[in-house]
């Protein structure tokens, strides 16, 4: 049987182009279109879908508004933002994936890009993998407080000497599983730690930000030549590979506009083969969900280098897409799955506190 989608959008031209693209794969079809999110939440109250595509800016109820009236209603289904690069639409699409949208997809800036391969492969990409899951209910619940354990210089970590640092790697789900991580790291955690969300430019900026809001510690869109520091988190801006290098005595970030690796930038891999001569004594690496297998090449990578890695990968249940850690469970590389609830918790007890 075909999912069922819904298309909201204000632009009937783009209604009709996103749905010749949803009409080109035979496990959907378009159940719904509307033009602003009134008619969708009352459509919503009737019916059942088994995706949403939804645009932020609309007129009488706009894509974030929509999203709040489902929450206080408790209706809950799969939700894929369709947004533009403009700052305010950054800020607006990550509010909407706390609010509960799983993910999102940047929309054409005319309508020849929107009726070109790139996207209709992009939208249709991020559809197949995000309904199919059938795990819209954990991004639309909001994260479960976590009691984090009280860590002390005394507590002795997994990896005890050495300079330590954490390597993250997320993909589709992301955003809003980062916010059940990073909010519950300690301020003395006793490492950097560095971020790869695949994400364009311009979306980097307001995660990061946003983040920075929640957490203790301290989260930044990384800049060419930040010296890593204990305690921060530092995000690949939207765009841009990041690697880290050793160079006077530091380390440092360093970030390139080489091309992208298998439709990738930032890729995680990139992040983590830098790593085999960056001179960590001990590297913590963390994967969370996400499509495909970012990452397992690097993590591969760094384990046959003979330094101190330990792999932190989420587990199915509660991973939005089950791709990325799965590639690196199936790879022999992990060294522990965890909940995504549990992942903070296993970082500290892996590098510990200053």
């Amino acid at each position: 049987m075909k999912k069922n989608v819904m298309v909201v959008d204000d632009s009937a031209l783009m209604r009709r182009v996103i749905c010749d693209i949803i009409a080109t794969d035979s496990n959907f079809e378009v159940g719904a279109t509307c033009k602003n999110g009134q008619e969708a939440l009352e459509k919503l109250r009737k019916e059942k879908y088994d995706g949403v595509l939804l645009d932020v800016n609309m007129p009488v109820m706009d894509g974030l508004q929509l999203l709040e009236e489902l929450q206080k209603e408790h209706i809950q289904t799969t939700i894929i933002m369709v947004s533009t690069l403009t700052t305010k639409d950054a800020d607006v699409t990550i509010r909407a994936m706390e609010l509960g949208a799983t993910d999102f997809v940047t929309k054409p800036e005319n309508i020849s890009e929107a009726r070109g391969k790139d996207f209709a492969d992009n939208l249709l990409g991020i559809i197949n993998a995000v309904i199919s899951s059938g795990n819209f209910k954990r991004a639309f619940s909001t994260p479960k407080p976590v009691s984090m354990p009280k860590f002390t210089r005394a507590d002795k970590p997994r990896v005890a000497t050495g300079s330590k640092l954490i390597a993250l790697a997320s993909s589709t789900g992301g955003p809003k599983s980062l916010q059940s991580v990073i909010p519950y790291l300690p301020e003395n955690m006793d490492a950097p730690m560095i971020l790869v969300q695949h994400m364009p430019a311009g979306f980097t900026a307001s995660m990061a930000a946003r983040l920075d809001e929640l957490s203790k510690v301290h989260v930044k869109e990384a800049q060419d030549g930040d010296v890593l520091q204990k305690g921060w988190v530092y995000i690949a801006p939207g765009g841009r590979h990041m690697r880290v290098i050793s160079t006077g005595g530091a380390h440092k970030i360093k970030l390139s506009d080489e091309p992208a690796i298998g439709g990738l930038r930032p890729c995680a891999d990139v992040m983590y083969e830098s790593l085999q001569s960056c001179g960590y004594g001990n590297v913590t690496c963390v994967v969370l969900t996400g499509m495909g297998a970012d990452g397992t090449k690097g993590i591969t990578g760094l384990k046959a280098s003979g330094q101190r890695i330990y792999t932190i990968a989420q587990d199915k249940e509660s991973c939005v897409v089950y791709g990325m850690p799965k590639a690196i469970a199936e790879a022999g590389v992990a060294d522990e799955v965890v909940s995504l609830e549990k992942v903070a918790d296993s970082i500290i007890r892996n590098v510990g506190v200053k």
